[in-house]
């Protein structure tokens, strides 16, 4: 009976680290995000209010929010958020789909690799920006332009994810499916997809905020409307709070498409946590 109780304390004191501390509702790594973005916003409030810059350079937090109810209230912001976020969404499928494609078709035949990699490692290396003015000449200043561009800086970490996925899948589970005799179809849903999810969802994550980037560099180069367009334009007219404004959409368009990717992970491999 003395050794029973004497155990029963060590077993609780084992079991601590995997309690999660809560606040509240919410458990200290749900609450981080909003605890990270209260201390900015208190730093910011403090480096205005002592005007160590000038508030045409760091505009203080109230006047950022009332130019964002203004823009909210005319519809400007909604009309350019909307513009962007069909590039994005455009450039990331494409991106995706070529990516994931040839990606699996690369992993296969290694010898396309050796014929496509100059030309993927030339279009990785080079800057974005440097040749997003010749896709507005080749495509035009319209959407396809940005869609393009997006589509293109999506494409190589898809097109690479994919082939380490592929590429990774164990030797004896090849083995386990020819020795069953299962069709090429059977190996690709039943064995290679599931067994490149992971990785490919890691590229994933990756490219959701880099089709942002992408598409926003369109707009910087040429457009008519857009996230980007709206820096431009209120960077030209001095309205250091309207460009906040769109800096922070488009962050917060970037988080929403990363957190979309982090559901997305947590129900595909779901069956990871189950073999545990």
């Amino acid at each position: 009976m003395q050794e029973n109780a004497l155990s029963k304390p060590l077993e609780a004191n084992l079991n601590l680290p995997a309690r999660r501390i809560r606040l509240g509702n919410l458990s200290v790594r749900q609450a981080a995000p909003f605890i990270t973005a209260l201390m900015l916003l208190l730093l910011w409030q403090g480096i205005t209010m002592l005007e160590l810059y000038p508030a045409f350079i760091i505009p203080p937090p109230g006047a950022v929010l009332n130019k964002l109810g203004e823009v909210l209230l005319d519809g400007t912001l909604w009309l350019h958020t909307s513009t962007t976020l069909v590039s994005v969404i455009a450039g990331l499928v494409v991106g995706l789909l070529l990516g994931v494609v040839l990606g699996y078709i690369t992993a296969k035949v290694p010898l396309l690799e050796d014929l496509l990699s100059p030309i993927i490692v030339a279009f990785q290396s080079t800057p974005v920006v440097a040749y997003a003015p010749l896709l507005v000449i080749w495509f035009g200043s319209g959407p396809t332009s940005k869609v393009v561009t997006s589509a293109l800086i999506v494409f190589f970490p898809m097109l690479m994810n994919t082939v380490i996925g592929i590429r990774n899948v164990p030797l004896a589970l090849r083995d386990l499916m020819r020795s069953m005799q299962a069709t090429r179809w059977q190996t690709f849903t039943k064995l290679e997809i599931p067994a490149a999810m992971p990785v490919l969802i890691g590229g994933l994550k990756i490219s959701a905020t880099l089709a942002v980037i992408g598409a926003v560099v369109g707009e910087f180069v040429s457009a008519k409307a857009g996230l980007g367009f709206l820096v431009n334009l209120a960077r030209n007219q001095y309205d250091t709070p309207l460009v906040v404004v769109a800096v922070l959409t488009l962050t917060v368009i970037a988080r929403l498409l990363y957190s979309l990717v982090s559901l997305l992970e947590r129900v595909m491999l779901r069956w990871q946590a189950r073999s545990r």
